[in-house]
Formats: structure tokens, C-alpha cells, sequence
């Protein structure tokens, strides 16, 4: 995605709000404080338009009825963001001082700025199995949002790795879809509640293969097939494959929040914790958006649903000091 900066780069810079990683709450973020004539500053992060660019038609955004290419609908929040005049700049925020306000953040390239209010918007990262293959078939076959991709695989077979709420949840709901899922799970029981396990108990098209791991994908066009090994290191090792058409990861996600340096409550799985009212955190002045602190929907709409209450809370703060 082509950078953008408005203006010449500065050792030190002030302003009202700081908005930190784009994406679709950043972006969202960045429309409603400008159009409220609030002075802010926009620093993308380390993948401008955040894990949609990497995504291929999407769906269920709304005001798409033939669905759009992720990297094209993060191009168009971030022009239209542009476009309404927001100071969009290009880099990762290293550090930052949220012990008083102004909050001082330093960015990669040796920079200050100072910022009465910070919007963190920095979003979530899939795990993954750390396979070669995951990344040679990104967007061809494999995906870490069953929600956001199921669709496509609609009358085919498919596999859920991981054997949390989570994956039991994605298996689920793609079995209304598909027609036939694996769940890929490395113990020999499910982690899920009694209540998960008994709903993938109950889909007869939803078959759990238990002390098995994932040692490769295969295809020549997209996703095709997978390697698997059960009860892998011991005297009953076995190798086998079984044919899919697209290889769903669901075994978990981490919150990028390291930057932050434990200054902000988050929960015991490391998100930031909001007053659920509004995006407020335990740092007054400091708000979080998107992903980073919503470890239940993960959705783009609702990711830029909260950029825009975030910068309407952004808004009533600074209208109070």
C-alpha cells in the first residue's frame, strides 16, 4: 500500500489525539476526530490498512453487495480519511509515556510526539503453526476468520485447527456451510466447554481427529490437501493426509500490545480492558479501538464501530478539560 505524509518530518510534534495503527477502527478513528476539527495524528504501524489488506473478497462489509477485496476497502478508508484531511504518517510507535498527560510516544524513525489523548487501535494478530505453507497459501485456501471465509467454501471440505471454545465455534458454524469438516487437535480430549463440545458432538458432518498435528499443506492450486501426524514422537507415530479445500486456523489470537509496556489493564488473554460503556481504559484520556481490545467478534464493521465511538469519547474528553 502506497505511503502517504502530509507535511515535513519533525524530531518533535504536538497534538490533540494520537491514533495509533490504522486499519478500520484507525481509519474510522481518523474520519470522525478530523471531521470534528480535532487535531490528530495517525501513525499506521507495521502493515498500513492492518490484517484485511491481506484478505481477498469480502462479504459482509456492509454497502458492498457484490463484496470487495480487503486491500481495496482498507485503500478507500484510508483515502477517504485523506480526503476529510487527516495527517496520516507511516511508521510504528515504539514506546510511549502514559504516566501523565501530555503522553509522549517515540516512533521508530527517533521521533516524539506529544498528545493529550491516544487512541490505540494496534488490532490483534492471529497465532499460527509457524508452517512454511501458511504463508505460501494466504488468501488460497488458508485463513484464521471462519466468519470471514467460510463462505467460499460452501458444499466443500474443510479443517479447524485447535480444540478451544474457539475452534469448536468456527467448526460449528462452518458446518452449516461445508460439507464435511475436520477439527485438527493435537490432545487427546477437546478444551471447550461441555456446552461447545456437545454442539460439535451433535454435527455428524464435523469429525475431530485427536493427537494429531499439522506438519504441511499441499495444492497446486490453493489449498488441496493437508499433511497430518498423530501421536507424533512416540512408537505409534502415523502419517497420512487428508483432502480439503480450505485450512482454518482457530487457535487464538495475540493482542498488539507489547509497545504499551503493561501500562494499560488488559485481561488475562492480554486485551485492553474498556469500561464496556465506552471505549475509556484505566489510563484516563487513553481509549482503545478495533480488535485490540474485542477478543469475542474480531469483525471489520464492528473494529470500525468502535473507531468511531472512540473518537466521539475522544471528543467529549477534550471538550471537558
Amino acid at each position: 500500500m502506497p505511503r502517504f505524509h502530509r507535511g515535513p518530518k519533525r524530531k518533535n510534534m504536538k497534538t490533540n489525539c494520537l491514533i495509533i495503527g490504522s486499519g478500520p477502527a484507525g481509519y474510522t478513528a481518523a474520519i470522525y476526530t478530523t471531521r470534528a476539527n480535532i487535531k490528530s495524528v495517525l501513525v499506521e504501524g507495521l502493515q498500513a490498512g492492518g490484517q484485511l489488506t491481506q484478505t481477498t473478497t469480502i462479504e459482509n462489509f456492509p454497502g458492498f453487495p457484490n463484496g470487495i477485496d480487503g486491500n481495496e476497502l482498507m485503500q478507500n478508508m484510508r483515502q477517504q480519511a485523506i480526503n476529510v484531511g487527516a495527517n496520516i504518517r507511516s511508521g510504528v510507535i515504539k514506546s510511549i509515556d502514559l504516566s501523565k498527560r501530555p503522553f509522549v510516544a517515540t516512533l521508530d524513525g527517533g521521533e516524539t510526539l506529544e498528545a493529550e489523548t491516544v487512541i490505540v487501535a494496534t488490532g490483534a494478530s492471529a497465532k499460527y503453526l509457524g508452517l512454511d505453507d501458511e504463508k505460501k497459501y494466504a488468501g488460497q485456501g488458508v485463513s484464521a476468520c471462519a466468519t470471514c471465509d467460510g463462505f467460499f467454501y460452501r458444499k466443500r471440505v474443510v479443517a479447524v485447527v485447535g480444540g478451544g471454545d474457539t475452534a469448536c465455534e468456527e467448526a460449528v458454524y462452518l458446518s452449516n456451510l461445508c460439507k464435511k469438516v475436520y477439527m485438527i487437535v493435537r490432545k487427546d480430549y477437546l478444551r471447550a466447554s461441555a456446552a461447545m463440545q456437545k454442539r460439535v458432538e451433535e454435527r455428524e458432518n464435523i469429525e475431530v481427529l485427536y493427537n494429531t498435528n499439522t506438519v504441511g499443506l499441499f495444492g497446486d492450486n490453493g489449498v488441496e490437501g493437508a499433511h497430518l501426524v498423530r501421536f507424533k514422537g512416540t512408537d505409534k507415530e502415523e502419517l497420512f493426509d487428508i483432502d480439503i479445500h480450505g485450512f482454518f486456523l482457530a487457535i487464538g489470537h495475540r493482542p498488539n500490545t507489547e509497545f504499551l509496556g503493561g501500562q494499560l489493564a488488559l485481561d488475562e488473554n492480554g486485551y485492553i480492558v474498556t469500561d464496556h460503556v465506552t471505549t475509556a481504559t484505566s489510563v484516563e484520556g487513553v481509549f482503545a479501538a478495533g480488535d485490540v481490545a474485542d477478543p469475542r467478534y474480531r469483525q471489520a464493521v464492528a473494529a470500525a464501530g468502535t473507531g468511531c465511538r472512540a473518537a466521539l469519547d475522544v471528543e467529549k474528553f477534550l471538550a471537558a478539560i
